[in-house]
């Protein structure tokens, strides 16, 4: 079975890590078997789902890994066609590492603001060693939590510009869906015409990143 391995990351907390990551998992198990790997030593993707009723479960497993997580995610990409690992805020240890040397992909979301994005400079850093071990990765940012009402300012684009890591067109709007989603412990696949605009947001994200 070829299988996708996503590690969602960033090195600071804040930025919608799990958020994106639920969701995603959600919209890709629509397409394929997933499994979402809580590699964030808080668990918030394993407090997500324990949120859902029996009723309407999550669509994908979420589990920890107690070996070695590179090891692991690889074990697991016999049996999912997609692993989204939901990696710790930061880059120190090796859990980061880990994900990234076995990743096809990397995302990283980023509040909508310059003083953030450019925080994520080290991301680059950290990109650059670990293509030396797995040198196919592709990294994109995702801006997350835009204003509705306002497109990304002048400055958010200059400073997108400045960072080493190519940036999605397709972002994640401030909804109060996604809130609700985690509350409920579903996706906001699951949570009908009002989560309709931000499951369309979701699907964008696959699509540019996976189908286009």
């Amino acid at each position: 079975m070829s299988s996708k391995v996503i590690a969602v990351i960033n090195q600071k907390g804040g930025t919608g890590k799990t958020t994106l990551t639920m969701n995603l998992a959600a919209g890709l198990a629509r397409r394929g078997r997933a499994l979402v790997v809580d590699a964030d030593p808080q668990g918030s993707a394993g407090h997500w789902v324990r949120m859902s009723s029996d009723e309407r479960p999550f669509p994908t497993s979420v589990i920890s890994v107690a070996g070695p997580l590179n090891r692991e995610v690889e074990r697991f990409r016999r049996d999912y066609e997609y692993v989204i690992v939901d990696c710790p805020p930061t880059l120190e240890g090796a859990s980061a590492g880990a994900a990234m040397s076995v990743a096809d992909t990397v995302l990283i979301p980023v509040l909508p603001s310059p003083v953030d994005l450019w925080g994520s400079v080290r991301m680059s850093r950290g990109l650059e060693d670990a293509r030396l071990r797995n040198p196919d990765l592709k990294a994109f940012i995702v801006v997350n939590q835009v204003e509705v009402r306002n497109a990304l300012s002048r400055a958010m684009r200059h400073a997108l510009m400045e960072i080493d890591i190519p940036a999605l067109d397709s972002s994640l709007k401030r909804r109060a869906i996604y809130r609700r989603a985690a509350l409920e412990g579903c996706s906001v696949y699951d949570l009908g015409k009002p989560g309709e605009p931000a499951a369309a947001e979701v699907e964008a994200i696959i699509q540019e990143v996976f189908e286009s």
